[in-house]
């Protein structure tokens, strides 16, 4: 027992120091892996970043050339309008010129619109329900009851009764639970 003893007391840091060095490995250990999640989740945001800039850019682009779609429609509705009022001379001068002064706004419009961009558009439309958000709300009112009163109308979706029917014998079919 006593070269046992004088074994441990010959070499009494070996297992507090095979615990240390343990300790210290598993301590860069923790201090690699937690400074790789950091690099990682840095680098996803700045991904995100980039990738959430670079749709919103398209996006942007194709809202901008759907408005300059849209301003070509508006300049060919004008034509049209501009073709009715000349049919409308013949029968009536002073009808026509109200119908050809609608269709100057319509082209002074289409012109104007084809000169904005999104960001512009949403900038007037706000400013605009600022100033009358009366009418805002009553044209957004009118315009749902409209399309309530339209999509009731239609009945092209077919959907179950909610009652079971009932077969000749007068039996309810449907759930029997």
């Amino acid at each position: 027992m006593s070269e046992q003893t004088a074994r441990t007391e010959g070499n009494p840091g070996s297992r507090e120091g095979t615990a240390d060095r343990v300790s210290e490995a598993a301590r860069r250990a923790f201090e690699q892996a937690s400074e790789a999640a950091q690099d990682a989740g840095a680098k996803a945001k700045q991904a995100a970043s980039e990738t959430a800039a670079t749709m919103t850019s398209q996006v942007k682009d194709m809202l901008d050339q759907q408005i300059g779609s849209g301003a070509g429609m508006a300049r060919q509705f004008a034509g049209s309008i501009r073709g009715a009022a000349d049919d409308l001379n013949r029968q009536s001068p002073l009808v026509a010129g109200f119908v050809r002064t609608f269709a100057d706004r319509v082209d002074y419009y289409a012109e104007d619109l084809q000169n904005q961009t999104t960001e512009q558009l949403t900038r007037a439309a706000a400013d605009f329900t600022r100033k009358q958000p009366a009418l805002v709300f009553g044209l957004a009112a009118l315009t749902g009851f409209l399309m309530f009163r339209t999509f009731k109308n239609t009945g092209t979706v077919n959907s179950p009764p909610i009652q079971p029917a009932e077969d000749a014998d007068g039996a309810k079919q449907g759930y029997h639970g």
